[in-house]
């Protein structure tokens, strides 16, 4: 079966602790705007991340705070930074890239936090039956135009899943997509 699905782009950021943040900040985070998935926000503060070969200033925490710190970048970004992250669901952090956080407080080395996100497609329970797929379930992506491409994807379903796929600037680049363009989901 096929299904649209909107694409949404995710450009490198950043999941803190508590803890975590506040190593880094002074002041309680502030949300810049809210994200598709209910509850998560991008917030107004940034760090630099920093590798063995290079670093990339003003990478957006995100909100609420987790219970892991999680660094997610792209391919390209691993490159410029001269790490080799592994491509892994979200929060499966174990035996991941080391990575530093630089603010203008602090200076932080996160072991153990930095990945390259795989693919996935939010939903929340009630559009997984609908769909009948399960969470973690490999679907296809299939990407029409002058850059056509089909992309395998996860499913991710959460409570407060809003239905739509994510994908890094790399794999948007590639097919030649941009943020709310719709795709075929195929089950």
């Amino acid at each position: 079966m096929n299904y649209k699905v909107k694409v949404g782009i995710s450009n490198h950021h950043i999941h803190l602790t508590e803890e975590t943040y506040y190593q880094l900040f002074d002041k309680e985070p502030s949300k810049r705007n809210d994200l598709n998935q209910i509850g998560e926000y991008a917030c107004n503060e940034t760090v630099t991340i920093k590798g063995p070969k290079g670093s990339i200033p003003n990478v957006r925490i995100m909100g609420p705070f987790r219970s892991y710190n999680q660094v997610e970048i792209s391919r390209s970004d691993a490159f410029l930074l001269g790490l080799n992250p592994p491509v892994r669901k979200s929060g499966q952090i174990a035996n991941s890239a080391t990575i530093t956080l630089i603010s203008s407080k602090n200076t932080i080395t996160l072991e153990e936090a930095c990945i390259i996100a795989n693919r996935h497609v939010h939903m929340n329970p009630l559009t997984a039956e609908k769909l009948n797929v399960v969470d973690n379930q490999l679907v296809k992506l299939a990407i029409k135009g002058d850059k056509s491409c089909i992309l395998d994807a996860y499913v991710k379903i959460s409570a407060n899943g809003y239905f739509e796929t994510h994908l890094d600037f790399d794999d948007a680049n590639a097919c030649g997509l941009k943020n709310n363009d719709e795709i075929d989901l195929i089950i």
